[in-house]
């Protein structure tokens, strides 16, 4: 699983570490809570060593492994984090029960705690005017098994999966904003590697905009997308991901102006035609922002970009997701009541991601983490949804033989299951 969740030290837990119970750590015969001040001194002294500490949150623990970046800091083993209480910040569902399933091992490996490789279908440099090879097809000498690559999407829901997003604990209302987005993906990014490069080098997530600080930002930024600016040579470009929320765009005379939120001064250029193709493909998650509900969605796009010209952003590839206003990733319209009910009574839930799965029914709509041992899966059919995806979600939930929640939409949203208090076994 992923080693996404990592213990920090108190200072940098204000946001992120706020759960039913504070993670605890068993360390050298002592067990230290995850803002106690003397954690990273008992880290210092097992950081190389072959003792491990271990997460607490399920009667003897879970071992975990020390990593050092500006601090210490305390980091998921591989394939453990189905181990761990559901309310434990290092807890993660069982593969089959997201997108993600179909992708480890084979698009995201995990060479170790701290290293993890995406294998993605899109490049890092475009390549203009290059021939296609025409010619007699010959005999092939070898035959090739295709390997699955991550698409766009999946590595933007990889991110928001990596940096927490799609996890929610009442103690994280009020403290999700852009300063927060901003912090956790660019986190998310460092440890991991795609074709030869750490993907931090090549990722982008605006700071929050402010006037008093505007020239400022926007030399970070310059500085950040400097990388797009020295082609190789006159055909190749590298290229950038820019991931933020979409704000809208306008016609020019030479294609369109996209706009991102907090980046009022650097517009994405794309043309008209191509334009034209996201409108239709992601014109019902534009629609969605004018929809009739108390809580308006967000669209957060992740755009692969290069410089045409100097400091001037052209997009290549582009792809779109629904959030909620609290920045939890959303696949429709549908689940939106649903996300906020649990907000409002105070839950602690996950949202699990469709990555590349052709089908976002296959999976729960969400799983509550506080009822006990086991998530909750929690399942949402619509009237509105497509006849061959509602098809896909009734079937799911015939084959499911585990505790599930079923809400039918045309009909009043049923009782919530009840909070189970975590009985965890702290020694």
């Amino acid at each position: 699983m992923l080693p996404n969740q990592v213990a920090r030290q108190a200072s940098t837990w204000t946001y992120e570490r706020q759960t039913m119970e504070e993670q605890r750590f068993f360390i050298n015969g002592r067990t230290y809570s995850a803002t106690d001040g003397q954690l990273q001194d008992a880290l210092a002294r097992i950081y190389e060593m072959p003792e491990r500490p271990r997460c607490m949150c399920v009667r003897g623990g879970v071992e975990m492994y020390v990593a050092k970046h500006r601090l210490f800091v305390v980091k998921r083993m591989p394939d453990t984090g189905s181990k761990h209480h559901p309310t434990c910040t290092s807890f993660e569902p069982e593969l089959h029960q997201s997108g993600l399933g179909e992708l480890m091992g084979e698009s995201v490996i995990e060479h170790s705690p701290e290293f993890v490789e995406l294998r993605v279908d899109f490049p890092f440099a475009r390549i203009s005017g290059r021939a296609v090879p025409r010619g007699e097809q010959q005999e092939p000498s070898d035959v090739n098994v295709p390997r699955r690559r991550m698409s766009l999407r999946a590595v933007m829901h990889f991110l928001f999966e990596r940096a927490g997003m799609n996890r929610w604990y009442p103690a994280m209302e009020g403290k999700r904003n852009q300063a927060v987005l901003h912090k956790y993906l660019t986190e998310a990014a460092e440890d991991v590697m795609t074709k030869g490069l750490r993907l931090s080098e090549r990722l982008y997530v605006p700071e929050p905009f402010s006037e008093a600080t505007k020239s400022q930002t926007a030399e970070r930024r310059r500085s950040k997308l400097a990388v797009l600016q020295s082609a190789e040579d006159d055909t190749q470009f590298k290229m950038a991901l820019v991931l933020g929320e979409f704000k809208g765009s306008e016609a020019t005379a030479l294609g369109r102006r996209v706009w991102v939120k907090h980046m009022p001064d650097a517009p994405l250029l794309i043309n008209a035609k191509a334009w034209e193709r996201i409108e239709r493909v992601y014109g019902n998650l534009f629609e969605a922002r004018d929809a009739d509900t108390a809580h308006k969605p967000r669209v957060v796009m992740c755009a692969l970009i290069y410089a045409r010209r100097e400091h001037t952003y052209q997009i290549d590839t582009a792809s779109f997701m629904l959030t909620t206003d609290h920045w939890i990733p959303i696949e429709g319209m549908h689940e939106l009541d649903l996300i906020y009910a649990l907000i409002e009574h105070k839950r602690g839930f996950m949202k699990p991601l469709r990555y590349d799965a052709k089908s976002a029914a296959l999976f729960p709509n969400a799983l509550l983490l506080d009822v006990g041992e086991t998530p909750m899966a929690l399942h949402v059919l619509s009237g509105f949804m497509d006849p061959k995806e509602r098809g896909i979600k009734e079937k799911a939930l015939r084959s499911n033989d585990g505790a599930q929640w079923v809400w039918y939409t045309d009909k009043p949203m049923p009782a919530l299951p009840a909070v189970m208090k975590w009985d965890a076994v702290h020694r």
